[in-house]
């Protein structure tokens, strides 16, 4: 194999929302960048990750509610799912033209993209292995960006491993077929959403959760709507699981597990693992390179994204914090400006986090748990979805927009939405966070009627003691 030599100004390692964005961000700053991506161009994200779920999600809801529209006076028999198509359409009308597009603003933005897997060769080169050989680059600058993978569960006292029918979030949204029975471990984001999306087609959902409660990173009360679905369809959560052992057949999976010191055996035809994910970085070489890593195989970083080494970043997984596609994206652009000889660091004061359960959930600086622990009493404000008119227009009137403001400046430092549209409302609430906002500027901000938004308002209004629809 011939290897080659060539010099390169910004090498990234990774085409993901963190890779893709910051090549286009540090092109548009001037800098000649090359990715280097070993599979999928827009990562694991765009092709089976974030998109592909929400593609799951959706189409589960469009089925569920086809079915289930009595209450507006629809009355729909013999309603039919088409499982192959609906994932050629996930593959065919949703993955495969963002994929093209990100391609296609890479090209745009000069990028040089080439296809391998790169491993560093000392703190200034390194190789990459193609299809048609070995290539070195030298290199000014390196941005590590290869995200992360799931983890697999092969030691006591969970012995999960994957096989034809356990398989992994990739897996799990490309089965061919909906399952009679599916088990999912780890009942964290992915987890509750792929259940209540299965659980729309139609099949009957385990969830087994190490955990006290499922998704654990939210407060409790939105927590608990989660739980009501979940008990209205039928999917049972089965929490405090301190072991558990698989046993593959030809037509299912056997799970042997305790729960609370109860053994117990739970059979279905497929298993989903969901139980976290680890960064990419065991094949990158780093200690030839002298990068330092964290205990949990994550780079040591600054606040400007700089590793220990001089000209080499991280961002995204790899990286401190939650793997969230939108920190990686922010990382992204961070990191294109560091490296252009901006001053930029990492300094958002809000990053927020949604799941697209049953109702949505979404959640954003402050958390209600730790207002409660604080030795400051924050303000609390709570409006109900249930007085909103577009909520109830859309037959979902289950949740609540809670904002927590400082007592001192009643700036607002956190929220949290559950209900309809979650997601995009916990947007404004973010800004008026990093915009260190006080109840009074959203008040005073006109939203649409009849909107989710107005709740935003309502919640604003509440806190200062005006309110007019609760």
């Amino acid at each position: 194999m011939k290897t080659i030599m060539e010099k390169k100004e910004t090498v990234i390692i990774g085409s993901g929302p963190g890779g893709y964005v910051a090549a286009i961000r540090a092109a548009q700053l001037g800098q000649k960048i090359t990715i280097i991506e070993k599979e999928y161009i827009g990562g694991v994200c765009l092709n089976v990750g974030c998109i592909p779920s929400k593609a799951l999600v959706s189409a589960g809801n469009r089925y569920y509610e086809a079915i289930h529209s009595e209450v507006f006076g629809v009355r729909s028999t013999n309603v039919k799912i088409d499982f192959q198509k609906m994932q050629e359409w996930k593959d065919n009308k949703v993955i495969k033209p963002l994929t093209k597009g990100v391609e296609g603003l890479l090209k745009k933005n000069n990028v040089e993209i080439i296809r391998g897997t790169a491993s560093f060769k000392n703190q200034k080169n390194l190789i990459v292995t193609t299809t048609e050989g070995e290539q070195e680059i030298e290199f000014e600058n390196a941005v590590i960006a290869t995200g992360s993978k799931p983890v697999e569960l092969l030691n006591e006292p969970y012995v999960i491993p994957f096989g034809k029918r356990v398989v992994d979030t990739t897996g799990g949204l490309n089965i061919q077929e909906i399952p009679k029975h599916l088990i999912i471990l780890g009942g964290g984001y992915v987890g509750t959403q792929l259940a209540g999306a299965f659980s729309n087609f139609g099949s009957k959902v385990t969830i087994l959760e190490k955990d006290p409660k499922i998704i654990s990173f939210f407060d409790d009360d939105l927590v608990e709507l989660v739980k009501k679905n979940f008990v209205e369809e039928g999917v049972t959560v089965i929490t405090n699981v301190t072991a558990a052992h698989s046993e593959e057949t030809d037509t299912g999976v056997i799970i042997r597990y305790e729960a609370s010191g109860v053994p117990s055996t739970v059979e279905g035809d497929y298993v989903l693992v969901t139980v976290g994910r680890k960064p990419n970085t065991d094949q990158l070489n780093l200690e030839k390179a002298g990068v330092e890593l964290t205990a949990s195989g994550k780079l040591t970083v600054t606040d400007q994204l700089k590793t220990t080494v001089p000209g080499i970043y991280g961002i995204g997984d790899v990286v401190p914090g939650r793997a969230f596609a939108h920190k990686a994206s922010y990382e992204g652009k961070l990191v294109a400006e560091i490296i252009s000889g901006g001053d930029a660091k990492v300094q958002a004061k809000a990053m927020p986090v949604a799941v697209y359960t049953e109702p949505e959930l979404a959640t954003v600086g402050m958390t209600l748990k730790e207002a409660e622990v604080s030795e400051i009493k924050h303000t609390i404000s709570k409006f109900p979805m249930k007085a909103n008119g577009r909520a109830l227009s859309l037959n979902q009137p289950a949740g609540f927009i809670r904002l927590i403001l400082h007592p001192d400046d009643e700036k607002i430092v956190g929220a949290q939405v559950a209900g309809a549209g979650a997601a995009d409302l916990i947007a404004e609430l973010a800004l008026a966070i990093d915009m260190e906002m006080v109840a009074e500027d959203l008040a005073r901000t006109v939203h649409a009627h009849p909107t989710l938004s107005e709740t935003v308002t309502d919640a604003a209004e509440l806190a200062m003691g005006f309110s007019i629809h609760f």
